[in-house]
């Protein structure tokens, strides 16, 4: 159940892998920033932002990090190349972690590229993404393969065959061939969730990513329960939708994926705790079936839980 005959890719984007064989390497959070609503945001137009805030918010997830054992990527949301620069400025001179650059448009999306390139960040850099639903992908990766870039994230999202072997489908017959074309070494997929209760279709079709390419996946779980917040946060104020949100992301921590996407970056004060437990538990579960255990001292059952790790090699 936890461990697959394919061979296993494990990608290094900064001071970051990500990948392996379930259990092998602490699962990566990525936080999102300068999304629309944000309230440090003062002018998305100008690239204008609260940056004592910004970096509080980025501090605060570095020492999470630190604290659970999962490392971290931030996720840099822009609407133009120029609004992008100015944030990856701000965070590359605050944080060595990894980003990714969040961006739906061709034209902008190609222009923070090229920036990419230029500052030299093309190896602490993931192109967020390549979609299905790219309005001229022909262009998209033909302006790319000279670029230069390395890492992808490439968006699993079927419209016409939602189940989770349509989202192999997808990866098998365009999104890998355009990746490969425009050029990028390091292919990461995302099984696209839509809602909470189809999160298990997005579960298994991380399995099926694994079973069939091995490449690093993960999801979007927040895509979920963003979706309902207002409404639970209503019920049962933000203490219960900080439970909700923390019970989906845990069990996707624990069900094949190697990254989560978890939403607004003010979210890490419950989900690092979540995902920490969740994936401490995930190291039970292939200890029990591999008697593998985690050698990196900084995973979080190593970190959090040493002292059932000794009884566990004693056994």
């Amino acid at each position: 159940m936890f461990r697959f005959e394919k061979e296993q890719k494990v990608c290094k984007i900064g001071n970051v892998k990500i990948g392996g064989q379930p259990g092998e390497n602490p699962l990566v959070l990525i936080g999102t920033m300068f999304y629309n609503g944000h309230k440090i945001l003062e002018s998305r137009k100008e690239g204008k932002f609260d940056k004592k805030k910004a970096e509080e918010l980025i501090n605060k997830q570095e020492e999470l990090s630190d604290q659970t054992g999962l490392p971290c990527m931030v996720d840099l949301v822009a609407n133009s190349a120029e609004e992008a620069r100015r944030y990856i400025e701000f965070v590359t001179s605050v944080s060595d972690m990894p980003f990714t650059t969040d961006i739906w448009t061709v034209e902008p999306k190609i222009g923070a590229a090229k920036i990419i390139a230029e500052m030299g960040l093309q190896d602490r850099h993931l192109y967020n993404s390549i979609a299905p639903w790219s309005k001229d992908p022909e262009r998209e990766i033909s302006e790319l393969k000279n670029i230069g870039l390395k890492n992808v994230l490439m968006v699993a999202f079927n419209q016409e065959n939602p189940t989770p072997q349509g989202r192999i489908e997808l990866i098998r017959d365009k999104l890998l061939p355009w990746a490969k074309e425009a050029g990028f070494k390091n292919f990461l997929a995302d099984t696209s969730v839509m809602t909470i209760p189809s999160t298990p279709f997005s579960l298994l079709g991380s399995k099926l990513v694994k079973e069939t390419f091995g490449f690093p996946v993960g999801c979007a779980p927040s895509n979920g329960t963003d979706l309902v917040k207002k409404t639970q946060e209503g019920m049962w104020g933000k203490l219960g939708f900080a439970g909700v949100d923390s019970a989906a992301h845990a069990i996707s921590a624990i069900f094949w994926n190697d990254f989560l996407l978890y939403g607004p970056i003010e979210s890490s004060k419950w989900m690092f705790p979540a995902i920490a437990t969740a994936n401490s538990m995930l190291s039970t579960f292939v200890f029990e079936e591999t008697e593998f255990l985690p050698e990196d001292p900084s995973h979080p059952i190593n970190k959090l839980y040493s002292d059932f790790v000794d009884a566990l090699k004693k056994r």
